[in-house]
């Protein structure tokens, strides 16, 4: 399986709470309409965990993932001309965005 992380804060004129409606609804949609996409998650990141008694500022706000069943499907959607024009239209609400390609080599859950 595929994963792409982005970790990014908001740009400095982007409202929170509009952004949270945009990207917990139409956003989310898009997100899992992505040709291929199994799976996309986004959460707000709150702390910092280095060690149990400190709490440090974590650099990114918040985090998405989604998920493609192999690369050959991820390189497809991802770099398709009209998901990059969706992206580079985003772009402007994000500030220090990262961006990871990563292959999941384990995945367990206890849901």
């Amino acid at each position: 399986m595929i994963r792409l992380t982005v970790l990014y804060n908001l740009a400095d004129h982007v409202n929170e709470d509009e952004f949270l409606e945009w990207r917990l609804g139409e956003h989310q949609e898009e997100n899992m309409s992505s040709p291929g996409v199994i799976r996309s998650d986004f959460s707000r990141i709150d702390t910092l965990a280095i060690d149990p008694t400190e709490r440090g500022t974590p650099p990114h706000r918040f985090m998405t993932t989604a998920d493609w069943p192999d690369m050959e499907s991820f390189r497809k959607a991802f770099y398709d001309p009209e998901m990059q024009q969706n992206i580079q239209e985003s772009m402007h609400k994000l500030k220090d965005p990262l961006f990871l390609v990563s292959e999941v080599l384990a995945a367990e859950s206890n849901l």
